[in-house]
């Protein structure tokens, strides 16, 4: 079983060390973050699973944050919890308004925070993230690291491998070399956007001439994912 990641973003250390020692009991990985700023580079590095959120943070407030994430297609499905001693009705509208999906009022026990962090994850990710990907006869399966073109294996290497699997959960959206750098390389690692071009490159070896169409190049923008036009 794959531990799911949460990111605690909160500027109060004393509250992000006590949701973290919560969570960890629970069996959950935690990161954390006491800014916006902070958060969206784990967001970008990391790819947590969750996010709890504070509502008010210095800078960038977490309702702005959470307006933010859910604006950007590559970050809209991540699950958001505001934590907020907020609990006016109008507060939690809004809260649930700019994205959230779903508010916990502080002070709340560790049991029902976790309680409803699970009940997010169960509804936002049912199949869960380790699920097997299908499309057309290629088949690719996250927990045993393996990927089947009609079912004989394909060997390819971990990049191509990372690349593929984000390719095969966000299909037919066009992205950027620089978007495939920050969300399959990390935000953090320097690499040059020629690099993307060569692991494109053997990733379509790699799927040979039935599958390697399903590798777009997108004129003027980058590369696309899609079952259509083959």
């Amino acid at each position: 079983m794959t531990f799911k990641r949460v990111l605690i973003v909160d500027d109060e250390a004393p509250i992000r060390e006590m949701l973290t020692l919560a969570l960890e009991m629970a069996g959950y990985e935690c990161l954390e973050a006491d800014n916006a700023q902070a958060a969206l580079s784990q967001v970008v590095d990391a790819r947590p699973d969750l996010i709890l959120l504070d509502w008010m943070m210095p800078g960038t407030s977490g309702i702005e944050l959470a307006r933010r994430l859910k604006k950007d297609p590559l970050t809209s499905d991540i699950p958001v919890i505001m934590l907020t001693a907020k609990g006016d009705e109008d507060n939690k509208v809004q809260g649930l308004e700019a994205g959230a999906d779903d508010y916990i009022t502080k002070p709340f026990s560790p049991r029902e925070l976790v309680a409803r962090l699970k009940a997010v994850l169960r509804r936002t990710s049912p199949e869960g993230e380790d699920a097997v990907v299908k499309v057309d006869g290629l088949m690719m399966d996250p927990i045993s690291h393996r990927v089947t073109a009609e079912g004989k294996p394909l060997e390819m290497g971990p990049t191509e491998f990372k690349l593929l699997n984000f390719f095969m959960t966000h299909q037919d959206r066009a992205f950027s070399r620089g978007q495939l750098l920050d969300y399959v390389w990390g935000g953090n690692v320097y690499v040059e956007e020629r690099t993307v071009d060569v692991h494109i490159r053997r990733l379509r070896k790699a799927l040979g001439d039935q599958y390697a169409p399903l590798v777009q190049t997108v004129r003027g923008m980058g590369y696309r994912f899609s079952s259509q036009h083959i």
